[in-house]
């Protein structure tokens, strides 16, 4: 590509972006749940995971029971207080069907006005501000999740000035890597997940990702020189060594792992763009996946 993509563009706003859903955060966030109502949080692709980050950092911070599924796989018959879905164009099919078969309280997080789900959702927040022109997803999704954590109480301040040095971490060696296996634990294995898909959409990269417990068992069997395993968070005890005497590259950020999240981002965009790829339109993709 001669010009900038889009997705560069988009991803450089996201340090103010979150400012601005943790300092707006009753204009933006209050039909969200409260504490102590048991919540499923659903999404799908990058929506997905988002709902998997929060749904465990709901619960470690002892905010309530929280599951996360994806749109086509949530349960019908189980009983919630309230369901958070993410849509960033509201027209998704699997979470329109959703919200209109379940008679439970739904709160849709979307980017896109006049979309369907703000027709369908009983409490929506509009996140438009946050929309993109790429198909590529990154700050919708971790708009979402800044303002979801700011809805936990957390405060946003160091996450922001993170992603700000994120913006600025050089990427060309990480690109460079021929895989890469992301891990995390609790509500940053949901990061992790968006990272490898990150490479997958925009750069067609194998990516793999894991809890970082459970590496060990089995995954670690494809790490080598020229490979490289990226933790967000704290790494469990010795997987870091266990990592070294594979030769392959750790990479480990000492950030907000959301902020690590935008490090990956540039990633994918570099390895997309080394490999004179179209970032903002990977190939058998489309901005929403809508079913006949």
């Amino acid at each position: 590509m001669t010009q900038t993509p889009f997705v560069s563009t988009e991803i450089a706003t996201q340090p103010d972006l979150w400012r601005q859903v943790a300092g707006g955060f009753a204009q933006y966030g209050g039909a969200l749940p409260k504490a102590g109502q048991r919540v499923a949080a659903v999404g799908c692709g990058t929506s997905w995971f988002m709902a998997m980050a929060y749904a465990a950092l709901r619960e470690d911070l002892g905010q309530g029971e929280t599951d996360a599924f994806a749109g086509s796989e949530f349960p019908a018959d189980r009983a919630y207080d309230a369901i958070v879905v993410i849509s960033r164009s509201g027209t998704t099919t699997e979470v329109l069907e959703l919200i209109r078969a379940t008679d439970l309280p739904t709160i849709a997080i979307t980017a896109t006005p006049g979309s369907p789900i703000v027709e369908l959702a009983d409490h929506t927040i509009m996140l438009d501000f946050a929309d993109e022109q790429s198909v590529v997803q990154t700050r919708f999704a971790t708009t979402t999740l800044a303002l979801l954590r700011a809805s936990l109480g957390q405060d946003l301040t160091k996450a922001a000035a993170d992603a700000q040095t994120a913006l600025t971490i050089d990427v060309d060696d990480l690109a460079k890597l021929e895989q890469v296996t992301y891990l995390g634990t609790r509500w940053t294995v949901g990061l992790a997940h968006e990272a490898a898909l990150k490479q997958r959409e925009a750069a067609s990269a194998w990516t793999e990702a894991y809890p970082a417990m459970d590496y060990r068992h089995g995954p670690i069997a494809i790490a080598q020189p020229g490979r490289g395993v990226w933790i967000f968070g704290e790494p469990p005890a010795g997987l870091l060594d266990d990592v070294a005497a594979t030769g392959a590259t750790v990479v480990h950020h000492d950030l907000d792992p959301l902020a690590s999240l935008v490090v990956a981002q540039r990633v994918a965009v570099a390895k997309s763009l080394a490999l004179g790829l179209n970032p903002d339109q990977p190939r058998s993709l489309t901005r929403s996946v809508i079913l006949g």
